[in-house]
């Protein structure tokens, strides 16, 4: 009877069982596939064990409504690493991305509206109706950043240059050093190419608030607004946090088909971009389990992993462990205690988890038709392709939503970033209706003035939202035929992510490069011989990225090799 427990991509449950698996992956979500994947390419034997019915973690699709497939969690796509869409070959594997254009809309309760995109031509004359000074700043500003993202583009396929703990020989102790003497030759020199005066500006951008950043460059409200929504995505801060002015990279960052900067739909859902990557992973060999939750890493003398015990008592045996779950999860929850060094678990426990983001997925019978727009259309107009920005026409209204979660509030008028996926991908609704994504900040994981496990006080925030849009556009609330919604908890309790934080930790600069998951062990590598971190936890950090998956795999095999050697 336990095996009715499990489900598999097509392999049956004794094989996972019946033999010593060469590596194991904790976790299906886009990062543990794409580590299996590359295990499997580098001719390892892996099972990927996924606790949930369907792969994907955040990066899922699911038809939560008859007829209308949901992104559940994350919900466009442009981070994907290029390396990892050419080396798995995933157009080939069913992963196609639509472009959107326009990509950015800010309707404003005065008419007024803003559109934004990859077209130069369009972004001057929509900028041009606020300032005719900030549109001719824009095209400077969006270089700035973009060679910014050439200076840092190289670090994110690749470990950090980490000294690494536990080496005994000297050849690798050279090899280590060289290599990191080598990476920081590399970035001496890749900060000369830049010039002293855009260095200059790349550390104002790392250290200062959004808000500095783009009152310097521009004097429009709300083409700040809409450009400062980028630097609080998914976080806690606002914008005026020290520090949050280097996520507006994030506007830049990425690329769609080879077009820096353009962030696409991905047809039938973001769980596509899991199916693709998993695709690769079953071709190369891997096999994929689904409900198969882990419940304990296993060690040998507290030293080394030796396997992984299911919720249901069953071992699976393997000397490599990878965890696509949290820092906390992997080291708090999964692995012994005192088997870690103290000092290690409490920087994994005083890492910042907290959640201020909770995401709504609705059913719709009709397209939002916005007052700014004039138009009554059953079809979608270049409002309804990109992001729709509502409740964030200043910063300061930006500022004022983040100060109510900060007083243990949900936001009086949160921010929202709406998305209307359906209107590229007529895969995921049925025809005629649609699929709305809200994005929305900020709620904090624990309110102050009640509870997300009431079901009135959860009804009564999503309401302040509807009616939020409802403002911009009437009749949106009465267009609704069912809805899904995620908050903090409920994130944590059904994806996996502690605090509900989408990122797996905080993307903070005390977080980031050798910080991350904490300082010492930036490398994939856990004090636990055998057990790697390959999820947003460890470098480069969150997003629907792949690199943490890759480059964990590839240090992996790079550890294999040289045990092998000796």
């Amino acid at each position: 009877m336990w095996r009715r427990s499990f489900s598999t991509t097509g392999e049956t449950f004794g094989q996972l069982t019946k033999k010593k698996w060469d590596a194991v992956v904790i976790g299906g979500g886009h990062n543990g596939l794409t580590a299996a994947a590359y295990l499997a390419r580098g001719g390892l034997s892996v099972a990927v064990l996924e606790r949930r019915h369907v792969i994907g973690g955040a990066a899922v699709t699911e038809e939560i409504v008859p007829g209308f497939k949901f992104s559940r969690c994350s919900y466009l796509q442009s981070l994907l690493r290029p390396c990892i869409i050419r080396e798995l070959e995933l157009g080939r594997h069913g992963m196609k991305l639509l472009k959107r254009s326009p990509s950015s809309f800010t309707p404003c309760l005065d008419g007024r509206y803003l559109l934004l995109g990859p077209d130069q031509q369009l972004n001057h004359s929509e900028i041009s109706k606020f300032s005719k000074n900030d549109a001719e700043a824009y095209p400077r500003y969006e270089k700035q950043l973009e060679r910014f993202c050439g200076f840092m583009d190289p670090l994110l396929d690749a470990p950090p240059p980490e000294s690494q703990q536990g080496v005994s020989s000297f050849s690798d102790k050279l090899s280590n050093k060289m290599n990191r003497s080598a990476f920081w030759a590399r970035c001496l020199r890749q900060a000369a190419s830049l010039g002293q005066k855009d260095m200059v500006d790349f550390m104002d951008l790392l250290l200062a608030p959004a808000s500095k950043v783009l009152n310097n460059w521009f004097k429009s409200d709300v083409l700040k607004a809409s450009l400062a929504t980028d630097a609080v995505i998914g976080s806690t801060a606002s914008v005026h946090t020290p520090g949050s002015g280097y996520v507006l990279l994030h506007h830049v960052m990425g690329e769609t088909d080879g077009e820096h900067g353009i962030w696409s739909y991905v047809e039938g859902g973001m769980g596509s971009v899991s199916m693709a990557i998993a695709n690769a992973a079953k071709e190369a060999g891997a096999q994929i389990f689904t409900n198969a939750e882990v419940s304990e890493v296993l060690t040998e003398d507290s030293s080394i992993v030796k396997g992984v015990l299911l919720a249901d008592g069953t071992q699976v045996e393997s000397s490599v462990i990878l965890s696509n779950a949290t820092p906390y999860r992997t080291f708090v929850e999964l692995v012994p205690t005192n088997v870690l060094p103290v000092n290690f678990v409490g920087a994994i426990k005083n890492s910042d988890y907290s959640s201020a983001t909770t995401k709504i997925n609705l059913a719709v019978d009709k397209l939002p038709q916005f007052k700014c727009c004039n138009t009554n259309n059953s079809s979608p107009g270049p409002e309804h392709f990109g992001t729709i920005h509502i409740g964030a026409e200043s910063m300061d209204e930006v500022h004022s939503a983040c100060h109510d979660s900060e007083n243990g509030l949900p936001s009086r008028r949160p921010v929202i970033e709406m998305t209307i996926p359906s209107t590229l991908d007529t895969t995921i609704s049925p025809p005629g209706k649609h699929v709305v994504n809200l994005f929305i900040q900020y709620t904090p994981y624990k309110p102050s003035d009640g509870s997300w496990e009431d079901p009135t006080y959860r009804e009564a925030f999503a309401q302040k939202c509807f009616k939020l849009i409802d403002e911009y556009a009437p009749g949106f609330s009465s267009s609704i035929i069912s809805y899904d919604m995620l908050t903090p908890p409920d994130l944590e309790r059904e994806i996996g992510l502690t605090g509900g934080n989408i990122f797996h930790g905080a993307m903070g600069l005390d977080s980031l490069f050798l910080m991350r998951p904490v300082k010492g062990w930036s490398s994939y590598r856990s004090p636990l011989k055998g057990l790697y971190l390959c999820g947003s936890g460890a470098h480069p950090g969150g997003g629907v990225m792949g690199a943490p998956g890759r480059n964990a795999a590839h240090v992996v095999l790079q550890d294999l090799k040289t045990i092998q050697r000796q």
